[in-house]
């Protein structure tokens, strides 16, 4: 039986001031645990309804496994429509960026970003396309808030996420750096080549108006019709995408 106690831990990771206070954030669902579990995170423990436990299969012995009732586990959901399976799991330590590292690849940086389901849809198409780090300013939205895990579909647990004084780091670094911006350069005329940073901005502002003389090129998506921009989790797709194509070829 859940005490009071461990419902109140797990309701407040909701906010990131106890995520971080308790080094521990909620991931849901039946595939995003299993995620977490096979991955480099270290999962304390699982609490899951007897429907789901039997989803569960080859749980390590060290992950400590708590069977709950499904009124129990209401308490403990944030999900319109719980599958029954909640893992605690450890913030990653020394989640320092080596800047020597990115060499040779192309990555995502993104200039605060606030929509938590934005964020876990750009995860998501990150690792679709073999994007394995996201730079993000200080300002962009936690990676480990509730919206953006379940938004990820495990692949947070693959993706690594840094937070960094982002003018400071395109300051320092010597990677090509390309802008999405609504006036530049189309991206089907834009030569990528093998290494880079994809610098997406703001919902509202866009990239901010100080980091854009830092940027070796920017570039754009060709407008055809009449909307006014395109949604950052969209946009990034497409330059991912493209990026994808040049590289193919």
């Amino acid at each position: 039986m859940l005490s009071k106690a461990q419902i109140s831990l797990i309701t407040s990771l909701q906010n990131k001031k106890f995520r971080l206070q308790h080094q521990i954030f909620v991931v849901e669902g039946i595939k995003s645990v299993l995620e977490f579990v096979n991955s480099s995170y270290k999962v304390q423990k699982i609490y899951a309804t007897p429907q789901a436990l039997t989803k569960l299969e080859k749980i390590p012995h060290n992950i400590k496994l708590e069977e709950v009732t499904e009124g129990e586990f209401q308490k403990i959901s944030s999900l319109k429509n719980p599958q029954g399976a909640l893992a605690l799991v450890e913030l990653p330590q020394n989640n320092k960026l080596d800047i020597a590292q990115l060499r040779g690849k192309h990555h995502i940086v993104l200039d605060d970003v606030q929509d938590p389901g934005n964020l876990g849809t750009i995860i998501r198409t990150a690792e679709w396309f073999g994007i394995k780090n996201i730079i993000c300013s200080i300002g962009t939205v936690d990676a480990f808030n509730p919206k953006v895990v379940q938004a990820t579909m495990g692949s947070l647990s693959r993706v690594q996420i840094y937070y960094v004084d982002l003018e400071k780091f395109i300051e320092e670094t010597t990677l090509p750096t390309f802008g999405a911006l609504l006036k530049g350069q189309s991206i089907y005329e834009t030569a990528f080549g093998s290494e880079g940073l994809i610098i997406m901005g703001n919902e509202g502002n866009g990239i901010r108006p100080s980091l854009i003389p830092k940027i070796d090129k920017t570039v754009t998506i060709p407008r055809i019709g009449e909307a006014e921009s395109l949604n950052v989790a969209v946009a990034t797709t497409i330059f991912c995408s493209e990026l994808s194509r040049q590289k193919l070829k």
